[in-house]
C-alpha cells in the first residue's frame, strides 16, 4: 500500500512538470499571424562612397591694387563689392605734376632733335670741305663724335618722355580684370604716397573660376594615386560634390586640379585644389565648404533604410523575415549613409532577403507576421 502510493505521488509529480515545461516552451514560442508590418527588399545600386573634407573658397586670383604715384586721391569711381570688368577705371589721383612731367620730356625731346638735326648737317658740310683740305681732319672727328651724341641724347629723351607718359598713366588706376572688388583703403581727399614704394588702394577678386583648398593624410593621398593611374578608375575626380554652411540658390560640383608636390610634415597631410566655376558668382573667397571627396565604388552595394537598423549588446541587426513569414534576429555590418536615408550593409544581409522596415518594437526573434512590402 505504502508503494503505490510512491508510485502515484512520482507520477503526480511528473505530471506536474511535464504541465509547466510545456507552458513555459508556449511562453517562448511566438505564432501570431495578425501582427502586420511593412517589409522592403534590400535595394542593389552602384555607388559612390565619399570623405567629407572641409576645407575654404579661394579666388583664382586676389590683385592688389595699388597707387604708384604721389598726390591727393581726387575719385572713387566703384561701388564697394561691385563686380567690376577689366580696364574700367577704379581711382584718379591729382595728375597735374606728372602732365608736366610729360610736356618737359616732350621739350626735351623736341631739343636734341633739333640738335641733331645741326649736329649732322655741320658734320656732312665739315666732311665736304675735308675734301677740298678746308679744314682738317680732327675737326670732322670732334664733328662727327657730337652727331653720334646727339643721337644719344635723343633715344634717352624719348625713354625720358616714356616714363613720364607712364607715370601720368599711374593716376588714373583701371582694373586689371574683372572680378569682385573690395572697400577702398584710402578716401578721396587722402593723400598717396606710392612713388617710391606702391600704396594698396584696395584688392581684387578675379574669382570667375575659384577653388576648394583641403588637406588630405597620407594614406588617403596614396590611395587617389593609385586610383589615378589604374587603367579603369574606380572613382570620378571631375565632379566631386561640394557642400556649404548655408544652402545656395545652385549647387556646386569642382574637379580635382592640384596636388601638392610634398607632404606637410607638421601635419602628415597633402594639400589639394578643386577648382569650381563660379559663373553664378556666389562662392567669395574665404568661404568655408566640405568637399565630398570619392572614397571608393561599389558597383553593388546592398542598401537598407537607415531606420530599420537597431543596436543592442552584440552590435547592428535587421529582422529579416524567412519564407514562412518567421521574423529572424539578423546581425549585419552596416557601412556608409548614402543618399541621406539608405545604408550600406557590408555583410549579413543577401538581395532578395525580405527585412522589417517599420514597428521594431512590436515584433521579435521567431514571430509569424503577416508581411506588408513596401517600395
Amino acid at each position: 500500500m505504502r508503494l503505490l502510493t510512491s508510485l502515484g505521488n512520482l507520477a503526480l509529480i511528473a505530471a506536474v512538470v511535464s504541465t509547466a515545461s510545456c507552458s513555459h516552451k508556449k511562453e517562448n514560442t511566438y505564432h501570431q499571424t495578425d501582427e502586420t508590418v511593412s517589409v522592403a527588399l534590400p535595394v542593389t545600386d552602384s555607388i559612390v562612397v565619399g570623405k567629407t573634407v572641409p576645407g575654404y573658397i579661394s579666388a583664382d586670383r586676389a590683385i592688389q591694387i595699388v597707387g604708384r604715384v604721389n598726390g591727393t586721391l581726387t575719385s572713387k569711381n566703384y561701388t564697394s563689392g561691385d563686380f567690376v570688368k577689366k580696364g574700367q577705371l577704379l581711382f584718379t589721383i591729382e595728375s597735374s605734376q606728372y602732365a608736366d612731367r610729360v610736356s618737359q620730356a616732350q621739350a626735351q625731346l623736341e631739343t636734341a632733335i633739333a640738335n641733331n638735326k645741326y649736329a649732322t648737317n655741320r658734320y656732312n658740310a665739315l666732311k665736304k670741305a675735308l675734301e677740298s683740305d678746308a679744314v682738317s681732319q680732327i675737326e670732322v672727328v670732334q664733328a662727327e663724335s657730337t652727331m653720334n651724341q646727339s643721337l644719344a641724347s635723343i633715344e634717352s629723351a624719348k625713354a625720358a618722355l616714356r616714363m613720364a607718359q607712364t607715370m601720368l598713366g599711374y593716376c588714373r588706376v583701371v582694373s586689371p580684370a574683372d572680378g569682385h572688388i573690395s572697400n577702398s583703403t584710402l578716401n578721396v581727399g587722402d593723400y598717396v604716397s606710392g612713388e617710391n614704394q606702391p600704396v594698396t588702394l584696395t584688392t581684387l577678386y578675379d574669382d570667375k573660376v575659384v577653388y576648394a583648398i583641403i588637406s588630405v593624410d597620407e594614406g588617403q593621398y596614396i590611395k587617389m594615386k593609385d586610383d589615378a593611374v589604374s587603367p579603369v578608375p574606380s572613382v570620378d575626380y571631375t565632379h566631386i560634390p561640394l557642400s556649404f554652411t548655408d544652402s545656395l540658390p545652385h549647387s556646386y560640383t569642382g574637379s580635382l586640379s592640384y596636388v601638392a608636390p610634398s607632404v606637410d610634415k607638421s601635419t602628415g597631410t597633402v594639400k589639394l585644389n578643386v577648382k569650381i566655376d563660379n559663373s553664378f558668382g556666389e562662392l567669395k573667397d574665404g568661404m568655408y565648404v566640405v568637399v565630398n571627396l570619392p572614397d571608393y565604388s561599389d558597383p553593388k552595394a546592398i542598401l537598407v533604410k537607415d531606420a530599420s537598423i537597431a543596436t543592442d549588446q552584440r552590435g547592428k541587426y535587421l529582422y529579416t523575415l524567412n519564407d514562412s513569414n518567421r521574423v529572424v534576429y539578423t546581425a549585419i555590418e552596416p557601412g556608409e549613409i548614402v543618399n541621406d536615408s539608405m545604408r550600406i550593409v557590408k555583410s549579413g544581409l543577401k538581395p532578395g532577403q525580405r527585412y522589417v522596415t517599420k514597428a521594431l518594437l512590436k515584433v521579435r526573434d521567431g514571430m509569424t507576421v503577416v508581411p506588408d512590402t513596401v517600395k
